[in-house]
């Protein structure tokens, strides 16, 4: 029994990791983890309204466990949820607030109203906010609004409805 409660989180890890890797794989082997001190913070409009995207239109994250200016997320998140970062603070563009603009101090690490920030590595177009809502590394995923507040309604689905009142 002692042996099965160890494996059990050693596999979640690993299988954690080749997502991960998969991920890396397929977007051409680059994961976007830095930008440029040239990188910027504006608005895009979503399916859930209008989200905060790098300069690239790249929809970036709040996780629910990071402390104001402080990152919570373990090294393994870190891989499925990569860090925004950037050489100098990103400047503000559209209805973005440049004042909520900040960097974690040794990191790098954007943040936008205190939360740190982070790209979802399953989104793989602008725009895109397959991350919303997603319960992961023991909280849950958000995109943000331009006042620094999670965004919390679900996204919208993909798929369309086979009409079958079977539930399948």
């Amino acid at each position: 029994m002692n042996r099965a409660r160890l494996t059990l989180p050693i596999l979640a890890v690993l299988v954690i990791a080749a997502v991960a890797a998969f991920f890396v794989a397929t977007s051409g082997g680059t994961t976007k983890t830095a930008a440029s001190s040239s990188s910027a913070v504006s608005l895009e409009q979503t399916s859930l309204g209008p989200v905060l995207v790098d300069a690239n239109g790249r929809t970036l994250y709040l996780f629910e466990s990071d402390r104001p200016n402080v990152s919570t997320l373990s090294a393994a998140g870190r891989e499925i949820w990569p860090p925004f970062t950037a050489k100098a603070k990103p400047a503000a563009m559209g209805a973005a607030d440049a004042a909520m603009i900040g960097t974690i101090p040794g990191s790098g690490q954007v943040t936008y109203d205190g939360h740190p920030l982070y790209y979802y590595v399953g989104d793989q177009q602008p725009g895109q906010t397959t991350g919303q809502g997603l319960k992961q590394f023991g909280a849950r995923w958000y995109v943000l609004s331009a006042t620094g507040s999670a965004i919390t309604s679900p996204a919208a689905s993909t798929s369309r409805s086979s009409g079958s009142t079977y539930g399948y």
